[in-house]
C-alpha cells in the first residue's frame, strides 16, 4: 500500500508543479488553489508512505516521478524541447526509480 500511495503522492507533485507554473506567481486564483491542494495531498502521501519506506528510498522516488512526469508534461503539453539528450536523461531517472524500487 505504501509503495502505491508512494506513487500516487509523485503524480500528484507534477500536478502541483505544473499548477505552480500556471499559476503565475499566484496572481491566477484556479491553478493557485490547484497547486496548494495538490501539493497538501502529495506531501501528506508521501509522509504515510515514509512509515514503511526508507526516507532515501522514498524522497527520491517521489523526486523522481514528479520530475519525469513534470518534464513529460512539459514535452508533450507545453511545447517544451523533446530532445534525444533530454530523453535519454529522463529514462536515466526511470531506470534509477525503477532501481531503488527494485533493490529496496
Amino acid at each position: 500500500m505504501a509503495w502505491i500511495v508512494l506513487v500516487i503522492s509523485g503524480l500528484l507533485e507534477t500536478a502541483w508543479a505544473i499548477a505552480l507554473d500556471r499559476s503565475a506567481g499566484f496572481t491566477r486564483p484556479v491553478p493557485s488553489v490547484v497547486f496548494a491542494v495538490t501539493l497538501v495531498l502529495s506531501m501528506a502521501g508521501l509522509a504515510y508512505a515514509l512509515r514503511d519506506i526508507p526516507v532515501g528510498t522514498g524522497y527520491a522516488v517521489w523526486v523522481g516521478i514528479g520530475a519525469v512526469g513534470t518534464a513529460v508534461v512539459g514535452m508533450v503539453a507545453l511545447n517544451e524541447s523533446a530532445s534525444l539528450p533530454r530523453i535519454i536523461c529522463l529514462l536515466l531517472v526511470v531506470a534509477g526509480v525503477v532501481g531503488l524500487k527494485v533493490y529496496h
